[in-house]
């Protein structure tokens, strides 16, 4: 086997055994590596180590794992506590399972799933622990649905990529039992109007959550994509709550306890709930005030993710792209502005319509290579329409940090390159 050959299957990770048995693989020198994890010879361009003509020579033998090519540079935006989605990079409404965002309390925790339970409990007739093997035993459901966190938004400079301002969504298939299902076998009581939902991971996160939002469209995922649960997304088995803030849809689900009241967690108290314009204290110890919590569903948002920073276009015919969606139903239309919110146009929106479902939008445009503004606007079936960001001050203030949502502009300059607009 020659050195390009060794190198390029180095390149899609399936380097063969004839190779390493023929000692050739010693030959593979001053390699560094690339971005993706592959290894590449130093001062050798990828497409230097490809065949003129890949008809001319044997591709590289199946492999246990699928890869992307090293061609495909997409990767998730990392920091302590949270990983965002390249949503400016995705084709369809789906997102790879390891490009999902991810927000954690306390690490990833390490869950044997043999050993790991579900305990229902409280106000049951019938106290009941599952495994994960039983809970693969009941029917089980798929939905396609989004998932994102409450904190959802970052602003302040126009270097900002589609996945720097609201990365912190995702869609997946999720694929599970119905949480309904679990009350009935439990015998939920009539008085039970909450349920706590407790993970696994080191900050025991808790959530409190009505228990019609358990009757009606929960589920016990145990599946995603098609696969098992990655370990950040919950592995072995999470709550998911279709259209509502991310952290209510607990990951490594290990307990629910079944109230008449709501447990006011941490999570729910010092956390996620925000001063209501107008009626807060300076500070919470100077009085009651009043807070907004228990926003559960997530409000509808829309997104251009081309053109978008840092992307650069020409004069002329343009697909506007980007996805819409709302916590609270269908997308029912979304406009689109190409002279800075002066006038809006319906874009097309792209089939699969799902209920609480991102939506793919298109508008084509003929840019006469004047600068400009792009903006776009989703409206949802409760005839719920995206606010402008003053819009949104004037209703809460301007201290607000969830549920964040407003239209979104970019500018795109004479010369085609486009900047993200912090105030629009």
């Amino acid at each position: 086997m020659t050195k390009k050959r060794i190198q390029l299957e180095q390149i899609t990770g399936r380097l063969s055994r004839r190779a390493m048995l023929g000692g050739a693989a010693t030959a593979v020198v001053a390699l560094v590596q690339t971005a993706s994890g592959k290894t590449i010879q130093q001062g050798v361009s990828i497409s230097e180590l490809l065949p003129d003509d890949p008809t001319k020579q044997i591709g590289t033998l199946a492999g246990e794992v699928g890869t992307r090519s090293a061609f495909e540079k997409v990767v998730k935006k990392p920091s302590d506590i949270s990983s965002r989605s390249p949503l400016q990079d995705f084709y369809g409404i789906i997102t790879p399972s390891d490009l999902h965002f991810e927000r954690h309390h306390a690490g990833v925790p390490a869950i044997d799933p043999a050993k790991h339970e579900l305990l229902i409990h409280g106000l049951v007739d019938k106290p009941l622990v599952f495994t994960v093997e039983d809970l693969k035993r009941f029917p089980s459901v798929s939905r396609i649905a989004f998932l994102e966190c409450s904190g959802n938004f970052r602003s302040g400079k126009e270097t900002m990529s589609p996945q720097d301002i609201c990365g912190l969504t995702s869609q997946s298939e999720w694929t599970g039992v119905k949480l309904s299902t679990l009350f009935r076998e439990a015998g939920v009581k009539s008085n039970a109007t909450w349920f706590l939902a407790e993970g696994s991971d080191a900050a025991v996160m808790t959530r409190s959550i009505p228990v019609k939002k358990g009757w009606d469209d929960a589920i016990v995922a145990y599946a995603q994509n098609g696969e098992a649960l990655r370990p950040e997304q919950g592995y072995p088995v999470r709550l998911f709550l279709p259209g509502w803030e991310g952290n209510t849809s607990v990951k490594w689900l290990r307990r629910i306890e079944l109230s008449d009241q709501p447990f006011m967690t941490r999570e729910e108290t010092s956390k996620y709930t925000e001063p209501i314009k107008g009626a807060e204290p300076v500070r919470r110890s100077d009085g009651p005030g009043k807070y907004r919590q228990f926003s559960f569903d997530i409000d509808a948002r829309s997104i251009i993710t081309f053109p978008a920073y840092p992307k650069t276009v020409e004069k002329g015919w343009i697909e506007i792209r980007g996805i819409a969606w709302s916590g609270r139903g269908k997308v029912a239309r979304v406009e689109v502005s190409t002279d800075a919110g002066k006038s809006w146009q319906l874009a097309t929106l792209q089939e699969p319509i799902l209920d609480k479902a991102h939506t793919a939008f298109r508008y084509v445009w003929n840019w006469n290579g004047v600068e400009t503004e792009i903006l776009s606007r989703v409206t949802d079936e409760t005839g719920y329409l995206q606010p402008t960001l003053n819009q949104l001050f004037a209703a809460r203030g301007d201290t607000i940090s969830y549920h964040f949502n407003p239209i979104t502009a970019w500018r795109i300059k004479s010369d085609g390159s486009v900047l993200f607009k912090p105030e629009p």
